[in-house]
């Protein structure tokens, strides 16, 4: 708990202009962000040539130049880290698929996106796109599957953050999965057609 109130602290610190707080946030941050990164490219096809130092040390590079953002506290900076390596990997995806002229999407796991029990496969940038959309519809559940998803907060941090209620926050996620699977079925019927 004092880390948690630390790294809140330092973050303010941060906002307030001092570097020497940047300095100190890091190395207590760097094991979470690496964490994180882990997690993120478990879900990366294998071989995938980012690894999760080169994602965190992105990432950092990328926090850093963050100079808009009131930094809230621990919650709202993993947030932020999540969003940034989850643009990463979009970017990645599709500078792949440029390469490619159009082969070798990235993919992951329909179901440990959205927790259905019918496993298929997503292309990373269609559910990039797919969140876009749903965030142009409603700007909440698209952050809280952001919340949930990539940052891995639970209903109760994600509430938290989204300052929402737990069976708001549960209601939100029942219905962003229903979205998501929609959405991403009709991308999966647009590539066979």
């Amino acid at each position: 708990m004092s880390t948690q109130k630390e790294i809140t602290q330092l973050l303010v610190a941060w906002n307030n202009g001092s570097h020497s707080a940047l300095e100190e946030l890091m190395p207590i941050v760097y094991n979470e962000l690496h964490k994180l990164a882990k997690n993120f490219l478990k879900y990366e096809r294998q071989g995938h040539t980012i690894e999760a130092t080169a994602l965190v040390n992105e990432a950092y590079l990328r926090l850093i130049d963050q100079c808009q953002v009131q930094w809230q506290n621990r919650i709202h900076f993993f947030c932020i880290a999540a969003r940034i390596m989850r643009r990463i990997l979009v970017q990645y995806a599709r500078d792949r698929r440029a390469e490619k002229r159009g082969g070798g999407a990235e993919k992951v796991s329909l179901e440990k996106v959205i927790l259905l029990a019918e496993e298929r496969n997503v292309d990373l940038i269609a559910l990039d796109n797919a969140l876009e959309l749903l965030a142009q519809t409603d700007q909440r559940k698209s952050q809280l599957v952001e919340l949930r998803f990539f940052s891995g907060l639970t209903f109760e941090e994600a509430a938290e953050v989204l300052n929402i209620s737990l069976i708001t926050a549960k209601r939100d996620w029942a219905l962003a999965k229903a979205w998501l699977h929609r959405e991403l079925k009709k991308e999966v019927c647009n590539l066979e057609e």
